[in-house]
């Protein structure tokens, strides 16, 4: 079986029953839902609770991405801690920093994951991390309190072996998606891939982006039924049999996301 490690499953192109029904006939037996604010971190665990009886397992985060950092308030930040204390929640996140686009200013984005990292410590919750363009400010927040947390997940992780070794020096479980089958932008992550432990490595479509470019014919929007084309393509570069990669990722993410 495969565990989908992030899965922007809210998003409106999707149509809920439609992706578990399928994704459970190409083998995906877990989800993993990504929040990205305090609405839909509400909405992911609704969502879960009414697939309950689904034989795919929902599993969700909830948290403040970077991108939305500039709307939270000290309402949003005691909700969360609400939420998470009454809820099976598998982690906090998506959260970090993202300075490539400044949707929100950088210093909202530090207040916003500083505070997030308080309530993983506090609430003893891992983290499931974003980051792009913010390598090293995102490892000096991180370095003080990575101890104190049951563990960090690099999520979509698409950086190079230097920055990969980094996250896994720290204690981190690398996310990985349909970018490692892209040769060209790609490159940076292939080489990385083949030094990752299959002890860290956690398989994740983040449908519907990231569509691997293995798979043909290409469909309009990524989803989780896809996930084995990341596998095929970690399994390819790392020259092993692909059932270890299945067998890994899955032990991996049951581990971290099953509360």
């Amino acid at each position: 079986m495969l565990f989908d490690a992030g899965v922007n499953l809210l998003d409106s192109r999707f149509d809920c029953q439609q992706i578990l029904d399928e994704s459970l006939a190409h083998h995906v037996s877990d989800i993993l839902v990504i929040s990205s604010d305090i609405t839909e971190s509400q909405n992911a665990v609704a969502l879960k609770e009414k697939y309950r009886e689904h034989s795919l397992s929902l599993h969700v985060t909830a948290g403040v991405h970077p991108h939305y950092a500039e709307h939270a308030t000290e309402h949003d930040w005691q909700t969360l801690e609400a939420l998470i204390e009454q809820h099976s929640i598998a982690a906090i996140g998506e959260c970090g920093l993202d300075f490539n686009r400044n949707f929100s200013t950088p210093e909202k984005q530090i207040s916003a994951f500083d505070r997030q990292l308080q309530i993983a410590v506090s609430l003893n919750k891992g983290v499931y991390l974003h980051e792009r363009d913010a390598f090293e400010k995102q490892i000096s927040m991180l370095t003080p309190v990575c101890a104190s947390l049951p563990f960090m997940v690099a999520h979509c992780f698409t950086g190079d072996a230097h920055s990969m070794r980094t996250y896994l020096d720290m204690g981190c479980y690398i996310g990985i998606t349909g970018w490692v089958c892209d040769d060209k932008r790609g490159q940076d992550l292939q080489a990385a891939v083949q030094d990752l432990p299959l002890s860290r490595l956690l398989l994740e479509t983040d449908a519907p982006y990231l569509f691997p470019k293995t798979v043909r014919p290409r469909a309009k929007n990524n989803a989780p039924k896809y996930l084995h084309a990341v596998a095929e393509k970690v399994a390819e570069l790392k020259q092993v049999p692909i059932q270890e990669v299945y067998e890994s990722a899955y032990s991996n993410a049951r581990k971290l996301f099953n509360p």
